[in-house]
């Protein structure tokens, strides 16, 4: 399930994968429970023929006339013959409490992404955001498919296998340094597989240049033929849901977001979100981060000011392999420095001055800093919550005014909890 090119409140895209040949597929929805089974539009499809793999094809429908927040049935057909169904959920309207799961650095087969996919499961959010780094380690075909979908797509939820979340649960995906930083086409022909599993908003800078492709001319074109209009634009878009505004952009480092036609872009995209009650950005590199893993990377708190002066309310990040947590925050560009809010409690002082910077990479990859987990004197002041001795998920609850945040250990314990509210 996936937001699809130009996101509608009343629909979701469905999307699957076949051998490259032709055959009748059909997709037909319902209500849930609903006897009589009504077409959806016809399906397309994407041909991926790139080198070291068998060509196949990435097919895809749009599920519209979906009444918010309600459960639906869709099945495929060949022919007349259905051959798979599942249930999922309508996306909520702005009146709708609503529940997503956030969690990164997740695609490495290892028992904890496991873990945390059947705790996802447990959660059972309306949406899943991961944070970037969604397999390892060059975001290859090769790769999602022993490290992504068995495990995110597994018959039955267990914690030693996984979960069927693709075919229930929206998935949405921000793009990390190891999906798509490494255009080497030459050496992984089969990379940069984002760009043909993924199909999300297209609504994000249209003169955005990401780092330049390498390889033969060959490989690059039959990368762009896969790829189609979704790259290079899919890494930066935006997209609403229920009563929040979220903001999805690409902070590889060879995106310089000092440049002031792409901080116009997100600024003017965060004003148009002036009415959403709540307001998410999400990416890969965290801004602001205690770790001593990729501390020198921390190149996006550049753009605190935009978040600020946009209202921004949770920004989500992944690339360090822990879960960390700060206080309300305002930056100061011009010295470096920050104005923390630590009269905000997340318990009883719930209305916060700044923005909370979340850092939920803990998905399933090893994890880092685990000697910081009780060593707050070796955590930036502006850190209030550090837990790097198990792997994790953020699940966030909104409802109205009032956002609940957890951070769930793969085990299930709590290990945080914090609530905002607004007028």
């Amino acid at each position: 399930m996936q937001l699809g090119a130009a996101p509608s409140r009343d629909r979701l895209w469905l999307l699957w994968h076949t051998r490259d040949a032709d055959a009748a597929w059909s997709v037909e929805t319902r209500s849930a429970g609903a006897r009589r089974w009504k077409g959806a539009p016809r399906p397309t499809f994407a041909r991926i023929a790139v080198r070291s793999i068998e060509p196949h094809r990435v097919w895809s429908a749009a599920l519209g006339g979906l009444r918010a927040g309600k459960e639906f049935d869709y099945r495929l057909l060949t022919g007349r013959t259905p051959v798979f169904q599942a249930r999922a959920r309508a996306p909520r309207s702005k009146a709708q409490p609503f529940r997503f799961a956030v969690f990164g650095d997740s695609g490495q087969d290892s028992n904890a992404q496991k873990a945390v996919a059947f705790r996802t499961w447990q959660a059972r959010p309306d949406f899943v955001f991961i944070t970037g780094d969604i397999v390892y380690g060059r975001g290859r075909i090769s790769e999602y498919r022993p490290k992504h979908f068995p495990i995110y797509n597994a018959e039955a939820p267990a914690p030693s296998t996984g979960a069927p979340l693709l075919r229930s649960v929206l998935f949405v995906g921000a793009p990390g340094n190891h999906d798509i930083a490494g255009a080497d086409l030459d050496t992984y022909p089969d990379g940069l597989a984002y760009f043909y599993y993924w199909k999300q908003p297209l609504n994000g800078p249209a003169f955005f240049a990401p780092a330049a492709l390498r390889g033969p001319d060959a490989d690059q074109q039959a990368f762009r033929a896969a790829a189609g209009a979704a790259y290079p634009r899919m890494a930066n878009f935006s997209f609403d849901y229920g009563n929040g505004h979220w903001t999805v952009i690409d902070s590889n480092p060879y995106v310089d977001w000092r440049d002031p036609a792409l901080r116009k872009w997100l600024a003017e995209d965060l004003r148009s979100a002036r009415r959403a009650r709540w307001r998410f950005v999400g990416f890969h590199h965290p801004g602001f981060n205690s770790s001593r893993a990729h501390f020198s990377e921390q190149q996006t708190r550049v753009l605190a000011d935009l978040f600020e002066a946009g209202g921004v309310d949770v920004v989500f990040a992944g690339h360090v392999h822990n879960y960390q947590r700060s206080f309300p925050l305002r930056y100061q560009p011009a010295d470096g420095t920050w104005i923390l809010d630590k009269a905000f409690d997340g318990v009883t002082a719930t209305r916060s001055s700044g923005v909370v910077y979340i850092v939920t990479g803990a998905g399933g990859a090893g994890l880092y800093n685990p000697e910081q987990h009780d060593a707050p004197e070796t955590w930036q002041p502006f850190t209030a919550r550090f837990v790097s001795n198990t792997h994790s998920l953020t699940v966030v609850d909104v409802e109205g005014g009032r956002l609940t945040l957890r951070q769930l250990a793969a085990g299930g314990q709590e290990v945080d909890r914090v609530v905002l509210t607004k007028p």
